[in-house]
């Protein structure tokens, strides 16, 4: 049985019971794991093609994570023999108090949690798992800073996005018992949810359900390694596409399999870059700038 919380404690959060007011805040995206079949290729896409900037993994001594800024950024690790499609290894939210929310999740009976670690610039972080498997961090900056890295196309993840295939296990740990709140919906075809997006509980980037089987317009048998980098992805912050598209071009810094710009059904301008291992980037301008399909926003949107 993958689910981990009652009915009786969904409805209790959900509907402000004290066990909320004992969560510390998360604030944030803090960082996206990856899978790299090929390191050196990795290291030309997120530096000099993304632009940010290369620090030693105090997680792991094999990875190298690519700061957006000194509180963002992506963690590339070498692909684990007998992975098979899988490019995605964690997605990991900034949160006030590690150790709190440590006790918080072992309180309510999360998956897998795993002691506090510490990092040599004080920094602290523990995973977990949600209902569908994810390993998914939260991270106690062990830093202030927030100076952009120099060079770096955005200095901002505003959001994650990952398959999902059971929406109401996963709201009972992301929303119900981690309080994150909902952003925006929409989907490709009437009668069918493609995109589910909801909002940190204490700020405005958000996680992005990409709704995989029935219910949606992704069937599973459709699912294979390109697919699945489309499904897993980040999405880089930026105030202007067509100022970052043409910094792309007259740089040389698209990557080999782009796409866009295209107006997103969300009402965004948004276009996608693509890791050598088939992972999308995707760029997305702050505020919608046309009405968005589905549903209206429910949330403020980042303002860069």
């Amino acid at each position: 049985m993958r689910g981990v919380i009652t009915f009786g404690l969904v409805a209790m959060l959900a509907s402000g019971g004290a066990e909320a007011a004992d969560r510390p805040a998360i604030t944030g995206i803090s960082h996206i794991a990856v899978y790299a079949a090929d390191l050196a290729a990795a290291d030309q896409f997120y530096a000099v093609k993304l632009g940010a900037e290369k620090h030693p993994d105090p997680e792991n001594a094999k990875g190298t994570i690519y700061r957006f800024s000194p509180q963002q950024y992506v963690e590339v690790l070498p692909l684990p023999t007998g992975e098979g499609i899988n490019r995605l290894a964690h997605v990991a939210f900034s949160t006030a108090d590690a150790a709190k929310l440590r006790a918080y999740l072992s309180a309510h009976h999360a998956r897998e949690v795993s002691p506090v670690q510490r990092a040599p610039d004080g920094g602290q972080w523990f995973s977990a798992r949600d209902p569908e498997g994810n390993l998914v961090q939260f991270v106690q900056s062990g830093t202030t800073d927030t100076t952009p890295a120099p060079g770096a196309l955005s200095s901002r993840i505003i959001h994650i996005g990952f398959a999902v295939h059971d929406r109401a296990k996963e709201d009972g740990f992301y929303r119900a018992l981690l309080g994150f709140r909902p952003y925006w919906w929409g989907s490709m075809k009437a009668g069918t949810t493609d995109w589910v997006s909801q909002q940190v509980p204490d700020g405005h980037d958000w996680i992005e359900y990409m709704m995989v089987g029935d219910g949606s317009t992704t069937p599973l048998a459709k699912i294979d390694q390109q697919e699945l980098g489309v499904l897993n992805h980040f999405s880089l912050g930026v105030a202007n596409m067509e100022a970052a598209v043409t910094t792309l071009i007259a740089g040389d810094r698209l990557s080999p399999r782009h796409d866009g710009p295209q107006m997103g059904l969300d009402g965004k301008w948004q276009a996608n870059l693509y890791d050598p291992d088939g992972s999308r980037v995707e760029l997305m301008e702050f505020q919608p700038v046309t009405k968005p399909c589905c549903s209206a926003f429910t949330a403020d949107s980042p303002k860069g």
